[in-house]
């Protein structure tokens, strides 16, 4: 996903898996950067939306095609994220249908807590959410990204909105701040510019004062002039 299209690109893959019936994992990575193992191994029961936040800790780990759960590979990987309130009404609209089809399953469904699970409960191999999001992508028209890609995408969006980066990377479980600024220090340029631009103008320079000064005058001058051309333009209309 490029850097300087990631929120247009992010923004029309969600609106064509707006009906799909996993949204709210495409979701919950594109907004805040979870790891596909992460994202299959969350559990309801570390998820709070009354408090906007869960819990990270505990992943879906693929071993050739064998699937089993495990802790996160680093302290780092235990985290905390909180969730914006559009985030949290999604998670809210997707545990609806979940509960119809628990209903549905009845003594058929697998229990296994899991936010993410299919039609009857049981978990959802990795490499076929993978799969899964590649068709997704195919059918949107969209150029190819990974499903790796949105996550950092995630990172991209708030990076770019100013966050800072001990946050960025709390949030998507780096162990080091160095590695979410050598990853994602030069993703969209001109948020660094505007940055600089800003840090420039609070300091009062007076050489910056006169140009602006100047700029000013040559300004109001030109239009001074353009005024006087009108008026003058106006006398010199026909006369009756």
């Amino acid at each position: 996903m490029s850097p300087r299209k990631a929120p247009e690109q992010t923004g029309a893959f969600l609106d064509f898996v707006a009906t799909d019936r996993l949204y709210a994992m495409w979701h919950l990575i594109a907004f805040r950067g979870l790891r596909r193992g992460e994202t299959c191994g969350q559990p309801w029961s570390e998820t709070n939306l009354a408090t906007h936040s869960f819990t990270v800790s505990s992943q879906l780990v693929q071993g050739g095609w064998d699937v089993e759960t495990s802790e996160p590979k680093t302290d780092s990987g235990f985290r905390v994220v909180a969730l914006d309130d559009d985030t949290v009404e999604v998670l809210e609209h997707h545990r609806k249908p979940q509960k119809a089809d628990r209903a549905e399953w009845s003594t058929a469904w697998v229990d296994t807590g899991l936010v993410f699970t299919q039609a009857d409960g049981s978990w959802l191999h990795p490499g076929k959410v993978t799969d899964l999001f590649e068709r997704l992508v195919a059918a949107s028209g969209l150029p190819p990204i990974r499903l790796h890609d949105l996550r950092h995408g995630a990172a991209t969006l708030m990076r770019a909105t100013g966050i800072d980066v001990k946050i960025v990377s709390d949030t998507l479980g780096h162990s080091d701040t160095r590695i979410t600024r050598d990853i994602y220090q030069s993703v969209l340029p001109h948020v660094g510019k505007s940055a600089a631009e800003a840090t420039a103008k609070l300091v009062p320079l007076q050489r910056r004062t006169e140009a602006e000064q100047a700029a000013r005058k040559a300004a109001k001058k030109a239009k001074a002039k353009a005024k006087t051309q009108a008026t003058a333009k106006k006398g010199k209309g026909p006369k009756e």
